[in-house]
């Protein structure tokens, strides 16, 4: 049986937002945390014991997204307010405005040297923007409806694009062209970012899905449906070994990509997760929810290798496969129910800035612990816990690897080979018509590019021959009414 520490735990709470939260990201520099709302202002969430919470007001509507910039002394946020800000993340929350989309901003990223950024729009377009000279550089128009995000590759050549249009663009940053449309998406494509080597992209969608595909190859390697509601946010941990994601149906599943696997569900929001951010260096991750909390995790599950945690749960007596989901809850009273003296204590020696508390922190830590199949919830103490583990084991865990497909990385030891083969073969035919249909799509679009070149020349003809009529009956009309001279 794992250890409780090798499972993610709940390390704090950030209380401060009146609204849902909509937005998170860490500063590179470990030291403080960013969050956007419903309630139209940004905070900055400092992780020394006593220090100030910011909130930055500014924006005249809904807070889309924020994140800081490579180095982390400035912070972009997008709007629906139609604006881009740039804060200063200090004491005196200086700003500067960037306005040229029409419609609400959905999403906005700083390129990887932090020279640029590039946000989504409800406009139907994507633009990029140069953070040096704070000026409008160009825009990436081919999206037929809302789009919801758009990210920078790590080497700055590409960006990727999704949104209500049900496509996944892929655009050259040099010739401003989109050089690739990714149509598997079931539904509106919510969120789409780029694994941290740059090799896998990833979108998620409001059918519930998180689909990958390798760009090498241009191929879709992986495909999980494991929410029981859309999907909000995703992160790549910076291994490229796991993926969280935070989705309507109040959870937050946390993946494992090498083994295919889902390997944890995190229960500690009250309503919808709508964001969720892994740290620069993959110690922590962040999520808010509908709920107005922003909940600081720690990660733990990837200090060690999966198959270590594999082997232990092999042990079991029961016959049933290794389990590979697990469900955490903060260990105690939820965070909105009431909170014993010993939890809120903390809140008495909080520093407050605008009159908002910098946070709630727990005085002993909030670990999380794994619920079985058929245990009860009990409100007993951890030892209590740690006891009835002992004796009776973890349980049946949830059993939802049958809603994961994937091709996986590397194929188990343990699934047969006839069954290894003919999926192998499945997912070999799948990517033959994945292709087949990228080269129709291609084809029909190009067979729409001709058809509506020539419809345009052949208006132009037409204009043309009228223009042409019109001056010949001119100039007859004229001839007919010349006087004529008599000798």
């Amino acid at each position: 049986m794992a250890s409780v520490m090798e499972d993610p735990t709940l390390e704090r709470h950030f209380k401060g937002h009146k609204d849902a939260v909509t937005c998170a990201d860490f500063n590179p520099n470990r030291k403080q945390l960013a969050s956007g709302s419903l309630d139209k202002n940004l905070m900055i969430w400092n992780f020394a014991p006593k220090a100030r919470a910011f909130q930055f007001v500014g924006h005249q509507d809904v807070i889309t997204g924020v994140q800081f910039s490579p180095s982390g002394n400035l912070v972009a946020s997008s709007s629906k307010d139609r604006t881009v800000r740039l804060w200063t993340p200090s004491m005196k929350g200086e700003s500067t405005v960037f306005k040229a989309h029409t419609a609400a901003v959905r999403s906005v990223a700083f390129s990887h040297d932090g020279q640029r950024l590039v946000t989504a729009s409800d406009d139907k377009s994507v633009k990029v923007w140069s953070v040096h000279r704070q000026c409008f550089i160009y825009s990436l128009n081919q999206h037929t409806n809302w789009v919801r995000c758009a990210r920078f590759s790590p080497d700055g050549r590409i960006i990727a694009s999704c949104g209500d249009d049900r496509t996944v663009r892929l655009w050259d940053t040099s010739t401003k062209h989109c050089i690739n449309c990714l149509t598997d998406c079931g539904g509106s494509a919510t969120f789409v970012d780029f694994n941290s080597s740059g090799t896998c992209i990833a979108s998620s969608g409001a059918d519930s899905t998180l689909k990958i595909w390798d760009l090498r190859t241009n191929k879709l390697i992986q495909h999980y449906r494991v929410h029981s509601a859309g999907i909000n946010s995703f992160s790549f941990h910076p291994s490229n070994n796991y993926v969280i994601s935070g989705s309507n149906d109040g959870t937050i599943k946390i993946l494992d990509l090498l083994e295919g696997r889902l390997i944890y569900t995190l229960h500690g929001h009250k309503g919808a997760v709508i964001t969720v951010a892994f740290s620069r260096a993959g110690d922590l991750f962040v999520s808010g929810g509908a709920d107005s909390q922003v909940l600081l995790w720690k990660t733990n599950f990837d200090s060690r290798s999966y198959q270590d945690v594999l082997l232990q749960h092999s042990r079991r007596s029961t016959p049933d496969p290794p389990p590979h989901l697990s469900d955490i809850h903060p260990r105690g009273p939820h965070l909105h129910h009431p909170q014993p003296t010993a939890i809120q204590s903390a809140a008495a020696n909080s520093h407050h800035y605008n009159g908002l508390p910098a946070c709630h922190v727990a005085n002993s830590r909030l670990d999380g612990w794994i619920e079985g199949g058929s245990a009860s919830r009990a409100e007993s103490t951890a030892e209590n816990e740690t006891r009835a583990d002992r004796k009776e084991g973890k349980g049946r865990r949830e059993e939802e690897a049958e809603m994961v497909q994937t091709h996986p990385l590397e194929v188990l030891s343990g699934h047969p080979s006839s069954v290894s083969s003919t999926l192998r073969h499945i997912v070999q035919q799948l990517d033959i018509l994945t292709q087949t249909v990228s080269v129709l799509e291609e084809r029909l679009t190009l067979t729409e590019d001709k058809l509506k070149e020539c419809l345009s020349h052949q208006s132009q003809i037409l204009k043309d021959l009228r223009a042409s009529r019109t001056r010949r009956r001119t100039e007859s009309e004229g001839t007919d009414e010349s006087p004529v001279h008599s000798t």
